[in-house]
């Protein structure tokens, strides 16, 4: 019997989607069923946007065996407990979409009932009362999670902010000591096979050619492999996301970090702000059809906390997906599968996930037809299910100040998005489908936190006397309170357990 095993894999392109992809493939091939050779340029700059994550990293980190505290000090990170949006549903407005749990499920149906009907009769204060992680965010405090039996001190989820460029340098470091090759160079062209349109190898500036089986196009925009050489195609989702451009800043700290990512509305866009040990990154989100470069680039330089540390960076891109993610032999990972602005972190997530997507389809040369399409069923799913509580935000606002939000507030949306909202303003009910990453918590967050308001509640909340409802939520209210008194500040445990040694630029 021949040996059909992939016997080289080839990622093109590092930054942190490359060396991610390096890392998690030699620590589960061990380079001991094939070797792994990464192709970059430190003449082509990185994106790096992706700064701020989603709890699901931990598992990444999980799978390397990483030392967290390790992590969070090579790569002058903090600690995320959610993120806050500030003048999303109107000029003035303040929520936070945390992680982990709101409140504590009672008997047959979730918390958010409960809260829900007491809400709408003005007994109890806003869902981010009854979230531990929501209001830990506000008064700057974090810890991990702890033994403490029915404590929500037990359950804390929390994801990081950290520097991207030392993220890739962690994750390279990390990758050759298991045996991953690196060239440095610039890719040329790729060479296909005239059979069947596989890619057999790729040429560089300096004549040098390399061979593979699979391919990892990880190039960014560019999409060397899976669009400049196999011709895949693009789906645009501009008329649902309008934002096309964004300025991006890293400027000085200003007092301690807050464990969370900020994101604010402006005129024709937004603007993030994450703070990490050494600075804080910045970027203003706008769509070049209702705002110019100049004015886009003034409002972020006017809205830093600090000093400006280089000159803003402008970036173009166009929101979307490729019409395939895997085509014949290569395989799509990071800004080259698409691209979806950083408004709800989900950038690395999305490389995350695609590695261990492959990883679970991995080929042999025979590169089966069922398996590809499976792996690109899989991804379009979660694709589209971000891109809807994305256009979530934009839509559901009552902000008339601008040509860009009306044109959000009354664009036609996705048809399962809309069905979604319809259902959570009869009753309150969310329903997440299959397993789309954003779960029900989180779009309640949402939704409630853009202004959606139902008109009725889950009727079996109705079986539990009023009485002891109240008693049960002031009970779980008093518990959360003083499980976040007893936290400590975001700043004391970054100080006693991975403060990061002064950065030499």
């Amino acid at each position: 019997m021949s040996d059909n095993r992939i016997e080289h894999i080839v990622i093109v392109g590092g930054g942190t989607a490359g060396w991610m992809t390096a890392a998690a493939m030699a620590k589960v091939l061990k380079n001991q069923y094939c070797n792994i050779h990464v192709i970059e340029s430190e003449d082509i700059g990185t994106v790096g946007v992706g700064e701020a994550t989603i709890p699901q990293i931990q598992l990444y980190n999980r799978l390397l065996g990483l030392d967290e505290d390790d992590f969070v000090r090579r790569t002058q990170g903090t600690f995320k407990l959610g993120i806050q949006f500030v003048n999303w549903s109107h000029i003035g407005s303040s929520y936070i979409h945390a992680f982990g749990d709101v409140g504590k499920d009672m008997d047959a149906i979730q918390f958010y009932h409960y809260w829900l009907k007491l809400y709408q009769a003005g007994e109890v204060p806003d869902i981010g009362e009854y979230t531990l992680t929501a209001i830990a965010a506000r008064k700057g405090k974090f810890m991990r999670s702890i033994d403490a039996g029915n404590s929500p001190l037990s359950n804390i989820a929390y994801a990081f902010h950290f520097d991207a460029g030392l993220y890739a340098r962690y994750l390279r470091e990390y990758s050759e000591q298991l045996g991953v090759v690196r060239t440095e160079g610039k890719i040329t062209h790729a060479n296909l096979n005239h059979d069947n349109g596989f890619i057999e190898s790729v040429a560089l500036e300096n004549g040098a050619v390399i061979k593979g089986d699979l391919f990892i196009d990880c190039s960014g925009f560019r999409g060397l492999l899976i669009e400049q050489a196999l011709k895949t195609g693009y789906e645009d989702w501009t008329d649902w996301l309008p934002c096309d451009r964004a300025w991006a800043v890293p400027c000085e700290s200003a007092g301690d970090p807050t464990p969370y990512t900020r994101s604010t509305a402006h005129a024709a866009g937004w603007q993030w702000r994450i703070p990490l040990q050494h600075r804080i990154g910045n970027g203003h989100v706008y769509s070049s059809r209702y705002m110019s470069d100049d004015e886009a680039v003034n409002i972020l330089l006017n809205n830093l906390d600090g000093a400006p540390l280089a000159e803003p960076r402008l970036l173009t891109f166009t929101t979307g997906k490729r019409h395939k993610f895997w085509n014949k032999n290569c395989v799509a990972i990071g800004l080259a599968s698409g691209f979806m602005e950083p408004l709800e972190s989900t950038s690395i997530h999305l490389v995350q996930s695609s590695i261990a997507r492959l990883m679970s389809l991995f080929p042999n040369k025979h590169f089966d037809q069922e398996d590809i399409d499976e792996f690109n069923r899989q991804a379009h799913f979660e694709y589209d299910r971000i891109r809807d509580f994305l256009i979530l935000h934009y839509h559901a606002t009552t902000r008339d100040d601008s040509p860009f939000w009306n044109y959000c507030r009354t664009m036609s949306i996705p048809e399962e998005l809309q069905q979604k909202i319809n259902q959570f303003k009869k009753n309150g009910r969310i329903y997440r489908n299959s397993v789309e990453m954003f779960n029900d918590l989180s779009w309640l967050e949402v939704m409630h936190g853009q202004g959606i308001q139902p008109r009725a509640y889950h009727p079996i909340v109705d079986v539990m006397p009023k009485d002891e409802l109240m008693k049960r939520m002031a009970g779980i209210k008093s518990v959360i309170d003083r499980s976040v008194e007893v936290m400590p500040s975001h700043a004391e445990f970054i100080a006693e357990h991975c403060k990061a040694e002064k950065l030499m630029m």
